[in-house]
């Protein structure tokens, strides 16, 4: 079995939608390596939190509104930014996080299911 080592922050590869007829070893990974990354309920919140915001939201406000402490908010900052999910931009000694358009697309568009069944 290929053990893919990823880079930290690089992209997320293409994925297909999980209705497409069949799907590849390396779109079902990447795929895989998606759903890993949304796979707790934090990064859930904190895509939220991001995606109902029109701008970068900075690392001191996600304490609060999660209600984690400060190095937990910063682990799952990390592993949605080493998915290529959240784009991170350092602004003095805070970190400003917001989500990647790209990446936001692909993940919308793994949700596209046909509508009847055969």
């Amino acid at each position: 079995m290929k053990v893919r080592v990823r880079i930290p922050g690089t992209p997320i590869a293409c994925c297909a939608p999980l209705g497409a007829p069949a799907l590849s070893e390396a779109e079902a990974e990447a795929t895989a390596a998606l759903f890993r990354a949304l796979g707790e309920p934090a990064r859930v919140r904190i895509v939220n939190l991001l995606a109902t915001q029109a701008e970068p939201v900075c690392v001191c406000d996600f304490v609060p509104a999660l209600g984690l402490a400060q190095p937990t908010v910063s682990h799952h900052l990390k592993k949605l930014t080493d998915a290529g999910l959240l784009q991170r931009e350092q602004r003095g000694k805070w970190a400003y996080y917001s989500l990647k358009d790209e990446a936001m697309a692909r993940v919308a568009g793994l949700a596209e299911l046909k509508e009847e069944r055969a």
